[in-house]
C-alpha cells in the first residue's frame, strides 16, 4: 500500500526536460522554459496574422512517450476541484452511511483516493474537496490521509475539504456541480492561479493531469474537455461531443441513438489515435472532467450563465455557443464511472483479472495514496485462495476465496466459501474477549461465519455473517429491497449493508 507519507516524494520530482512540441520546429534548440512559454504567445500572433494557429490537438493522455514541462508549473499555477457527487441514490444502500467519494475500493482505498492521488502525481498540489451529502467519514479519511503531509517548506500545497453551507447570499446547497464551484468561487479565485482542475469523486482511472493542462495550454483554449474515444454500443449510454478538425468542440449530445447518434461521429485520428483504433472507437464521450481558464471560469458562472447549475449539460455548451475555445483531449486508458452498484461491483472485481488487471495499483511511478493504518500483515491459516486480492489486517481460516476482493480487518471463518464476491471488511477488530461475550449472548461476532457461502454479492463494512449462511441469490432475483432484513438486490447483485446481522442459517 502507498500512503500519504510518500506524498512530498510525488510532488517534488525533478522537472523533465521535454521535447520541443512537434508544431514548433524552430523551437528545438530552446531550453524547456522558455518553448512552452512562448505556446500561448504563438497562437495569439498566428490568429493576428489571418494564418491558421498552430498547435497540435494530438495529445493522448496516457502515451508514455510524451512528457510534459509546464511553465509555471502545475504545483503553483494549477488548483484542484474535485466535487463530491449528489445523494449517490444509485449505489445505495453502499452510501446509506456515507458520501460516494468515501465509498471503500479495492481492499484498502477509498474512491476520492483516486482524483486526489492524479492530482499529487502530476504535481497539482492544491486541492479543494467540495461535499453535501453524508460527509464525515469522507472528511475523515481526508483529514487522516492527506491532512499533515502535503505542506512543508517553501510548499503550500494541501487537500481541503469544503462543505456545502447556507449564507445570507445564498440559502441553497449545492444545485449542481457548477453551482458548487459558483458558491465557493469567492474562495477559488483568491489563488493566484491560472487554470481550474474540475473532478469527479467517484470515477476510476489513471492519468496525467499535466498533459490535460499542456495541451489547454498549447491551443490556447479556454475551456477544455477529457474526452473518451468509445464504440457505437457504449457510445448511446454517453454524452458526446462533436470536434473540428483543430480538436475544438462544436456541438453536443446527451445519450443520442438512431441517426443522431451516426451525426456523432467524429475522426478521433484528430486527437492521436492511429487509425486502426479510429476505426474502431469513432464517438468522443464526456468524462466529467474539465481544466477551466480562472478568467473563463470567473466570466462563465458570474456573468453569462449566473443561474446554471450544471457543467457538462449547461455552463460548456453554452461556452461553445458564445464562441469560447472549447478543446477536446483523448484519455486512451482505463476509465470507470462507479455510479450504479453493478459498475461499482465490476470495477472492484476487475482487480483481480490476470495477468493484467482492468486497473492496477502497482504503478510505481504513480502510486494511489491512502490513509496509513499501521495495520499487521493479514494472516492466511490453511485457506486456498486464488485470483483474489487480499487487503491489510485480515484473519482467514480454513476457507476457500476465488475471484473476490477481500477488505481490511476481515475476519473469515472456517468452511467459508467466498467466490466472485467484494468484502469491504471492518472498521476494528473484536477481541477475543468481545466474541465471547458475543456468543454467551447469542450474538455474532463481525466478519464471515463458519460454513457461509457468499457468491456475487457485496458484503459492507462490520457486517455480521452468522454461521451456515447462504448468500448467493438462490431464486435469481434481480432487484429486492429488503433494508429491514439487512441487504438490497441490484442487478442480481445481493449488497448487504453495512453493520447489517445476517441470522446463523439464513438462504438469501
Amino acid at each position: 500500500m502507498a500512503t500519504a507519507t510518500g506524498v512530498a516524494a510525488a510532488t517534488y520530482r525533478a522537472p523533465i526536460l521535454a521535447p520541443a512540441p512537434a508544431a514548433f520546429p524552430s523551437d528545438q534548440g530552446l531550453p524547456c522554459r522558455r518553448r512552452h512559454a512562448t505556446c500561448g504567445r504563438r497562437l495569439r500572433a498566428a490568429a493576428g496574422t489571418g494564418r491558421p494557429p498552430l498547435f497540435s490537438p494530438r495529445a493522448v493522455s496516457d502515451s508514455r512517450s510524451s512528457q510534459t514541462c509546464l511553465d509555471p508549473d502545475a504545483s503553483t499555477s494549477v488548483l484542484g476541484i474535485i466535487l463530491g457527487g449528489g445523494a449517490g441514490t444509485r449505489l445505495y444502500p453502499l452510501t446509506k452511511k456515507r458520501a460516494k467519494p468515501a465509498v471503500p475500493l479495492g481492499a484498502n482505498y477509498r474512491l476520492i483516493d483516486i482524483p486526489v492521488s492524479n492530482c499529487l502525481n502530476s504535481n497539482v498540489s492544491k486541492i479543494y474537496v467540495l461535499t453535501q451529502f453524508n460527509s464525515a467519514s469522507l472528511n475523515r479519511h481526508l483529514s487522516r490521509a492527506y491532512g499533515n503531509n502535503i505542506g512543508g517548506y517553501k510548499n503550500d500545497g494541501f487537500v481541503e475539504v469544503l462543505a456545502a453551507q447556507q449564507s445570507p447570499e445564498n440559502p441553497n446547497w449545492f444545485q449542481g456541480t457548477a453551482d458548487a464551484v459558483r458558491q465557493y468561487l469567492w474562495l477559488f479565485e483568491e489563488h493566484n492561479v491560472m487554470e481550474f482542475l474540475i473532478l469527479a469523486g467517484d470515477h476510476l482511472y489513471r492519468m496525467d493531469y499535466q498533459k490535460f493542462i499542456q495541451a489547454h495550454r498549447e491551443t490556447d483554449a479556454d475551456i477544455t474537455v477529457a474526452a473518451l474515444p468509445m464504440d457505437e454500443q457504449r457510445a448511446t449510454a454517453f454524452g458526446l461531443m462533436k470536434i473540428d478538425d483543430e480538436g475544438r468542440i462544436v456541438e453536443f449530445a446527451e445519450k443520442p441513438k438512431g441517426e443522431k447518434l451516426k451525426s456523432m461521429m467524429v475522426d478521433t485520428t484528430i486527437l492521436g489515435l492511429d487509425s486502426e483504433r479510429a476505426k474502431e472507437l469513432p464517438y468522443i464521450a464526456s468524462m466529467g472532467i474539465y481544466v477551466f481558464s480562472k478568467d473563463a471560469m470567473l466570466q462563465l458562472l458570474r456573468e453569462k450563465f449566473p443561474s446554471a447549475n450544471d457543467f457538462g449539460s449547461e455552463v460548456i455548451p453554452g461556452a461553445t455557443q458564445i464562441g469560447m475555445r472549447v478543446q477536446a483531449y483523448l484519455y486512451d486508458g482505463y476509465w470507470e464511472d462507479i455510479g450504479t452498484i453493478e459498475a461499482f461491483y465490476n470495477a472492484n472485481l476487475g482487480i483481480t483479472k490476470k495477468p493484467v488487471p482492468d486497473f492496477s495499483f502497482y504503478d510505481r511511478s504513480a502510486p494511489i495514496y491512502t490513509q496509513s493504518r499501521y495495520l499487521p500483515p493479514s494472516k492466511v491459516l490453511d485457506a486456498d485462495v486464488t485470483d483474489s486480492v487480499i487487503g491489510e489486517g485480515c484473519v482467514i481460516k480454513h476457507c476457500t476465496i476465488n475471484h473476490s476482493v477481500v477488505g481490511l480487518r476481515s475476519c473469515i471463518s472456517e468452511g467459508a466459501v467466498i467466490e466472485d464476491s467484494l468484502l469491504m471488511g471492518a472498521d476494528y477488530y473484536e477481541t477475543e474477549n468481545d466474541k465471547k461475550v458475543l456468543s454467551e449472548a447469542g450474538g455474532i461476532p463481525i466478519g464471515i461465519g463458519k460454513n457461509a457461502h457468499i457468491r456475487k454479492a457485496i458484503i459492507d463494512k462490520n457486517a455480521r455473517i452468522g454461521e451456515n449462511v447462504k448468500i448467493i441469490n438462490v431464486d435469481g432475483v434481480q432487484e429486492a429491497s429488503r433494508e429491514t432484513d439487512g441487504y438490497f438486490i441490484k442487478s442480481g447483485i445481493v449488497t448487504v449493508i453495512k453493520d447489517a446481522l445476517i441470522p446463523s442459517g439464513t438462504v438469501i
